[in-house]
């Protein structure tokens, strides 16, 4: 930790402490006079963060009604621009001619649901604008599948066991079958969301879940460095440290998973962000074989020394938070 954030988060801390003292130190009231003074008297955990933040000085954080988020405002039409050079340079060096039906579709930000009152992405906009720039591809909308409580409280990344009629929806539209029925798994550690970790806040933790079912119990993840050598990973690795990295063990720039019953016809190429960790075991009952391509960390240069290209399904999936900062695709 740094000595500013460690100075940060003593400030924070400080200030949590004092609102809290400030309550505990108040005269006990009753009868009337309690009722009419408890809204003066409560301060909420709301309340408290708004403090701690401001204390920080950190801007663009914020929450709402217990949810933290941090502003995606404004929209930057050169960072759009950049993605799409890259996916455009994908499918022309790759996928032009083997007969691959392309999808894009993009992972609207929680703030798409959070409501007026902050600068704010147009969504649709947006969505507008990649379509623009993705010609190539039949364009996805998520919006209707997805609310706010499909996010955690704490972190920018959607819940895997809010999924499933993305799944579906996204299965359907390339046409393969997703209706599998799933088991939900809640771990016996605690979610803590990577925007505590930024403001150095302690905040109740939320719960951390995964889906299970029979088709992923047989399935088999690995991991492929730039020898092309696939190193077998978990499909849920419960030893990271940061929660949402228990999916296909976080970010990697060539991940496989195989389903050894699925239909051997069907094959994805998923090109996403850290979002795709937890949808794409969603998919994989409809896929014999699901290649997780991730641009920050695997080159479009590089992918012809690990990739075969032979008419495979292949989605696009990014998020609004990346797409509008897009320089760390390659």
């Amino acid at each position: 930790m740094s000595r500013r954030t460690a100075a940060l988060g003593a400030a924070a801390l400080a200030s949590l402490l004092a609102a809290v003292l400030l309550c505990a130190c108040e005269s006990p009231l009753s009868g009337d006079e309690s009722a009419a003074g408890s809204q003066e008297n409560f301060l909420t955990v709301e309340d408290l963060v708004d403090q701690a933040l401001d204390q920080q000085g950190q801007d663009g954080f914020y929450q709402k009604d217990g949810w933290l988020a941090k502003e995606e405002y404004p929209l930057q039409p050169a960072m759009l621009d950049h993605a799409g050079r890259i996916f455009q340079s994908v499918y022309d060096a790759y996928l032009a001619g083997t007969g691959s039906p392309c999808y894009f579709a993009m992972v609207p930000g929680k703030h798409c649901f959070l409501g007026e009152g902050r600068p704010s992405l147009d969504y649709r906009r947006l969505a507008e604008e990649m379509a623009a720039r993705t010609p190539f591809c039949t364009q996805l909308d998520l919006t209707p599948y997805l609310s706010l409580e499909d996010y955690y409280r704490t972190d920018c990344h959607w819940r895997q066991e809010k999924l499933l009629d993305v799944a579906r929806y996204l299965g359907e539209a390339m046409g393969t079958d997703v209706t599998a029925q799933y088991t939900v798994c809640t771990l016996d550690r605690a979610f803590t969301g990577d925007y505590l970790e930024q403001l150095n806040l302690s905040l109740p933790p939320e719960p951390l879940c995964c889906l299970t079912s029979p088709t992923l119990e047989r399935c088999q993840a690995a991991r492929c460095d730039l020898s092309g050598v696939p190193q077998p990973i978990l499909l849920y690795d419960r030893s990271r440290n940061y929660g949402y990295d228990i999916f296909l063990s976080g970010a990697q720039g060539l991940v496989t998973l195989v389903n050894p019953q699925g239909n051997p016809d069907k094959e994805l190429l998923l090109f996403r962000d850290s979002f795709g960790s937890s949808l794409a075991p969603l998919l994989a009952e409809g896929y014999a074989n699901i290649t997780l391509v991730d641009l920050r960390y695997l080159p479009s240069a590089l992918l012809g020394e690990y990739l075969d290209f032979h008419g495979q399904d292949v989605l696009f999936l990014y998020s609004s938070l990346l797409l509008n900062n897009s320089l760390s695709l390659r």
